[in-house]
Parts: structure tokens; sequence; C-alpha cells
């Protein structure tokens, strides 16, 4: 029996500059599915991602009709926990229902947004054939860097095993930013059974 977890969860306000700031979600997903080509995996990503994952999906599967993301209201607080979680909830039941379509879940779009932390920009490089890497590339190369331990994270801020740190630009979107490396993912309970 295939089955796909999905969590979003754990809202983090993030600094853009000196005057504005956003909420991330952690996106946990744990699956046996053929789909896949990570079984675990955890990225964060904000609201504004959500919106281009929903257009992407939509124009890709015209007959299709996607359930919709919570609403983006004016009056949205992101420092009320109230309105932070009732979008939380509504990401995580949008992410539910995309990841029960068979013909959405072939998009790779949708896997490189699940499984690493590729920017909505080099996602589509990637997915049009326009970087070194393929789809399956990105997402063990993310999988590989997300389960560094911290002393390797130490020694390649100290400038120690860099052997191939300078191969990796960071535009290349394969090296996620420090707080995708400690996403602080921890397996649901469900996964620790299996």
């Amino acid at each position: 029996q295939e089955f796909v977890t999905v969590l979003v969860r754990d809202p983090r306000t993030q600094k853009e500059d000196s005057w504005h700031s956003y909420i991330d979600y952690e996106i946990f997903i744990h699956t046996n599915s053929m789909c896949f080509t990570r079984k675990t995996s955890c990225v964060r990503r904000r609201f504004r991602e959500f919106v281009w994952l929903r257009q992407r999906l939509q124009s890709n599967a015209v007959l299709i009709q996607l359930p919709e993301l919570p609403s983006k209201t004016p009056f949205f607080n992101m420092n009320n926990p109230h309105h932070v979680d009732h979008r939380r909830q509504g990401l995580q039941e949008f992410l539910e229902k995309i990841l029960q379509d068979a013909l959405l879940l072939s998009d790779s779009r949708l896997h490189l947004f699940l499984q690493t932390q590729l920017s909505p920009e080099d996602i589509e490089a990637c997915v049009s054939g326009q970087t070194k890497y393929s789809v399956a590339d990105a997402i063990h190369k993310f999988a590989s860097l997300n389960r560094r331990f911290p002393i390797e994270d130490e020694e390649r801020k100290n400038g120690k095993n860099d052997t191939d740190s300078d191969s990796e630009s960071s535009f290349s979107g394969l090296r996620p930013g420090d707080d995708s490396i400690s996403c602080g993912c921890k397996p649901s309970p469900a996964s620790e059974e299996s």
C-alpha cells in the first residue's frame, strides 16, 4: 500500500531586510511511493512559492481543477498565531490534495519544490534542461547536503574540507542556506516506526 505523508509545520519569521519579513514553513515528506526520488525530505518554503507552484501546476494540467490556497488577505498578521496557523493548515491541505493526483505527481516542478531548496527560477531552469544537473541529481544533491553532520558544517565555514565548495556556485541553488541545512527536521512518530 503506497502512502505519502506531508506535514506543513514550524512556521518561522525570516527577515528579508530591515523593513520586510516573511514567514516560511517546513514541508516534511515521508513516503514509500515510487513517484518520489527520496523517501523522506524536509525543506522550507514561503507562501509566495506556493502561489508560484499552484500557477505552474495549473498551466501544465489545464483540465484539472486544482485546490485553492488559503486566501492572501490584506489583514494577514504574521504576529497573530491564529492567522499563521490558519495559513499553515491551508497549505497542508493544498499539498495533501495535490499529492493524491497522479497527473500532478508526474510534474517535476512539484518534486523539486518539495525535495530541494531550489528557487522557482532554478526549478524552471532545471525542468527545462538549462542546468548541468537533472531533477534527480538536484534532489540527491540537496538530500546529501541536508544530511551533513553539524561538525562538517563548522569545518566548511572555517575553510577546512572545502575541496569541492568552490565548484558549487551559490546561484545554482543546490547549496541551501544555513537555515535550510539546520532545517530542524524531526521525523514524525509514524516515520520512526517504519
